[in-house]
Parts: C-alpha cells; sequence; structure tokens
C-alpha cells in the first residue's frame, strides 16, 4: 500500500511528503499568497472607510437642508435613518468578506510565519487555509455582521440625526406634537415608534458584543 492510499489524499499528514519551509515550492507561493491577501485586505477596509464616508456626508447633508429650511418638515430626517440603514447594511456586507479574507491572513501569520521564525505553529493551519479556498464561507453572519457596524458606526449617525430631529421639533412654531404628528399618527404614536425603533437598535448593538480590532 502506498503512501497516498495509506494516509488519504492529503499529502500534508504524510511526514515524508509534507512540503518543508526550505522547499521554495512552498515557500514561494505562500509568500506571493501572503502578500497578495494583504492586498485584498487593504483593500476591503478602505472600501469600509468609504461606505462610512458616504453614510456621513450624507447625514450631513440631511440634517443641515432640514434644520436650514424653516418649511421642511421633521419627518425629512427619516430619509437620513433610511439611508443610514443602507449603508449600515452595505458595510456588512463588506465587513464579511473582510474578516474572511482577515482569516486567511491570521492563518498565514500564525502558522507559516511563525514556523519559518522557529516557533510552534498552530498544526492545522494548512488544512484550514486550504478548506477557506476550496470552500470560500463568510464565517460572521449577516446578523452579527451589521450589528457590529451599527455599534461602531452607525449608532453615532443615528444619534445625531435623533439630536437634530427633537431640535426641529422644539423649535416648530406648532409645538413638538403637532410638528411629529405624521398621517393618521399623532405625534405621541410617532414619538413612541421612533423610541422603540432606538431601543431596538441599541439592543442589537449591544447583543453583538465588542469588536475586535480592525
Amino acid at each position: 500500500m502506498s503512501g497516498m492510499d495509506e494516509y488519504g489524499d492529503d499529502p500534508w499528514s504524510v511526514p515524508s511528503l509534507r512540503p518543508t519551509l526550505r522547499d521554495p515550492d512552498m515557500v514561494t507561493p505562500l509568500v506571493h499568497l501572503y502578500r497578495g491577501e494583504l492586498g485584498r485586505l487593504t483593500s476591503y477596509r478602505l472600501r469600509l472607510d468609504t461606505t462610512t464616508n458616504w453614510a456621513v456626508g450624507t447625514t450631513a447633508g440631511i440634517i443641515s437642508f432640514v434644520l436650514g429650511t424653516p418649511s421642511a418638515p421633521a419627518f425629512g430626517l427619516g430619509l437620513a435613518v433610511v439611508l443610514n440603514l443602507i449603508f449600515a447594511h452595505l458595510e456588512s456586507r463588506r465587513f464579511q468578506r473582510f474578516e474572511m479574507v482577515r482569516q486567511r491572513v491570521r492563518l498565514m501569520e500564525s502558522g507559516f510565519y511563525v514556523e519559518l521564525l522557529g516557533g510552534r505553529p498552530n498544526p492545522r493551519w494548512h488544512e484550514e487555509l486550504r478548506d477557506s479556498y476550496l470552500s470560500p464561507q463568510e464565517d460572521l453572519p449577516w446578523w452579527r455582521a451589521m450589528g457590529l457596524r451599527i455599534r461602531r458606526n452607525y449608532l453615532w449617525l443615528l444619534a445625531v440625526v435623533a439630536v437634530a430631529w427633537a431640535f426641529k421639533l422644539h423649535t416648530h412654531p406648532a409645538g413638538p406634537m403637532e410638528a411629529a404628528a405624521l398621517g393618521n399618527l399623532s405625534g405621541a404614536q410617532v414619538m413612541g415608534l421612533v423610541l422603540a425603533a432606538a431601543l431596538a437598535l441599541l439592543a442589537w448593538a449591544v447583543a453583538v458584543g465588542p469588536q475586535g480590532p480592525e
């Protein structure tokens, strides 16, 4: 029985067949792979910043218009809320891919480079890295990615919108309750819905826990 028949299809499980760090056929591709993934990681990080910048600019523009235009209704700030949630969704999808690439980079750092420097690497790093390419999966679920982006950026943007809304209501000539009314909903009902939505977002952001470094 041959070594491959005995140990299966994974040459890494056969000591005599396992590539070593002295083998240029292994080292050179891994170095290039690491550099490529590091470049992708940087690219995704910049894309996260781009989405946040869009959200900040859009929010500032809408708030400036609503507060600077006496005839603009207070519910116009709801557009800022909707757009922020859309941006948060886009950013959460990008963050999922960012985390997947960061995990690959981390596997190479904790396995390949630790071993190269004479340390004791994660013994399964090559298997986990291989599986990441054979079956790419976003280990970070959407609900957690969304909650993390809300916690990191969008909770504060939405808080600014809420303050602007409260200021708009307070300065309205007809009074806060009249200014808050929307269609068949009274001002008190609208305020109750806004408070419930704010508490739900806050609970979501708290439930996902702290975010690791980016």
